[in-house]
């Protein structure tokens, strides 16, 4: 028994449908790269290489209506004139600018081969689009901001936790 025509064209367009989907690369939803994150200077450790980046003040605007003339009402309460109001906008700052420190793989480690293989992780993942290189240049630079920023770290720089997660370095356990 042959099947019918119509069969085949939705299980087409049910497979072309799949293919051609808005994909939105995820991070892994259990990492944490801002735990990694140090408050200060580190001290100084053979095999230990780090990064400093300042982190952006988070600032919120508040905006308030101010009665500026209230409503006048006749005898019988009815609204003669309307109250007037004005918007007052402040701004607060709800978390302070700083300067964290984060392991970094070491400048030694970052051969053609090994930043390669970052931007093809980088790639299966959906955040590098361009042929590989093995260069550090500014598309492989963003692609690595975006994937650590939803996992804690707003950071064009690579972190050992980052490479971690990404599965191109093999985990540390005396990981500070």
């Amino acid at each position: 028994m042959r099947p019918k025509p119509l069969l085949r064209i939705a299980v087409l367009a049910l497979f072309v449908a799949g293919c051609a989907s808005n994909y939105t690369p995820q991070a892994p939803s259990e990492a944490d790269l801002s735990a990694a994150l140090l408050r200060k200077e580190p001290a100084a450790k053979a095999g230990h290489c780090y990064a400093s980046d300042t982190t952006p003040a988070v600032i919120e605007t508040v905006t308030e209506q101010v009665v500026v003339t209230p409503a006048v009402q006749d005898e019988s309460g009815a609204v003669t004139m309307p109250a007037t109001f004005r918007s007052i906008a402040q701004q607060k700052i709800v978390k302070n600018r700083e300067t964290v420190y984060f392991r970094t793989p070491c400048p030694e480690d970052l051969t053609m081969e090994y930043i390669a293989t970052l931007q093809r992780a980088l790639k299966a993942r959906g955040y590098y689009l361009l042929p590989l290189t093995g260069q550090m240049d500014a598309e492989t630079r963003d692609a690595v901001r975006r994937f650590q920023e939803p996992l804690g770290l707003d950071s064009p720089v690579l972190s050992l936790s980052g490479a971690r997660n990404l599965g191109i370095t093999a985990a540390d356990i005396n990981q500070l």
